[in-house]
């Protein structure tokens, strides 16, 4: 599909960074090799509009990078390393939200909190929510205050790495299609914060035999979690021993409440075995000509139509894997 091609009213919001929704419904998938989804199990949201590989929803929200980015310190697809949780195969395809054509080589970043809301590399500062209390896990009532920035809350400046620890963190490149697809477990929360991964795109930088270097972060944005998955996962094991105030989907000060348009992950899992494995997926449309690394509004540092933040690059560290 030629840009003259897309409709009038595609085109004119595909000059803004933004997360699409394509593919065909989910009815089984994999994680590790060993995830199962019966008849029982259902996307926890409409399943995707059959779609050809250039066909381009413009669905999506460019969101601040948060305190815990570590810039790309890790070039792998299996950040798991060894934290304890449900497994999550998480699919991202990035398109060109112009052309529509798959971005091939692109470098994604994913990073979240581990089941009890800490995040790696500030465990000494109790990044997110620190160590997990024992006690009963948190009921369905939003009890959160959403998050008015700073540490902890999503908004607010970089944090400097209080430790060298790197799990639930990674970079690696799109293939030919504009796909890559990361192993991980489902995120925790922590207090001011509902569950959530965040991401990054880079392009116009080159893949080296240290990593990926130079560039620019085109888009900047997080993944969302509806509310049934995320209760589904608190009875089980190390959630449930996690009692840090939770704040709910709708009740988050980030998450621009409009759905899959603002990073609400399409979900499949079996619903009376979420412990078995859980598939996330979501396109990434971004305009690779702009950058937004997270750090500014429109017209701000990162922003659309803001001066271009800093590059993106990566490397990895001895330990990679």
């Amino acid at each position: 599909m030629t840009e003259s091609q897309v409709p009038e009213d595609r085109r004119g919001l595909a000059r803004r960074t933004v997360l699409v929704a394509g593919g065909a419904a989910m009815t089984a998938v994999g994680v590790s090799g060993a995830l199962a989804v019966n008849a029982s199990a259902q996307t926890e949201s409409p399943a995707h509009p059959s779609a050809s590989d250039d066909a381009c929803y413009t669905l999506t929200s460019e969101l601040v990078e948060g305190p815990y980015y570590i810039d790309a310190d890790k070039i792998r697809r299996d950040v798991t390393e060894d934290q304890e949780g449900i497994p999550l195969s998480l699919e991202l395809r990035v398109i060109d939200a112009k052309t529509c054509k798959p971005l091939r080589n692109a470098a994604v970043d994913i990073w979240h909190c581990n089941a009890t809301g800490v995040y790696s590399g500030y465990e000494s500062g109790g990044g997110g929510g620190g160590p997990a209390p024992t006690g009963p896990p948190p009921s369905g009532t939003p009890t959160g205050t959403p998050p008015t920035g700073g540490p902890g809350g999503g908004g607010g400046g970089h944090q400097v790495p209080t430790d060298s620890d790197r799990f639930l963190r990674g970079t690696w490149h799109t293939d030919r299609h504009g796909k890559v697809t990361f192993r991980t477990v489902f995120p925790g929360w922590y207090q001011g914060r509902c569950v959530h991964i965040h991401v990054k795109v880079h392009v116009d930088g080159e893949w080296t035999e240290t990593g990926y270097e130079g560039g620019h972060a085109c888009h900047t944005g997080q993944l969302f979690f509806d509310e049934r998955s995320v209760l589904a996962s608190a009875v089980i094991e190390p959630y449930a021993s996690n009692t840090t105030t939770r704040t709910t989907l709708t009740e988050d000060g980030i998450y621009p409440d409009n759905g899959h348009e603002g990073g609400l992950l399409y979900l499949a899992y079996d619903h009376r075995h979420i412990a078995r494995g859980v598939r996330g997926r979501l396109t990434l449309g971004v305009t690779p000509s702009e950058t937004h690394d997270g750090s500014g509004g429109p017209g701000g540092p990162g922003g659309p139509g803001g001066p271009g933040g800093p590059t993106g690059s990566a490397s990895p560290s001895p330990s990679a894997s």
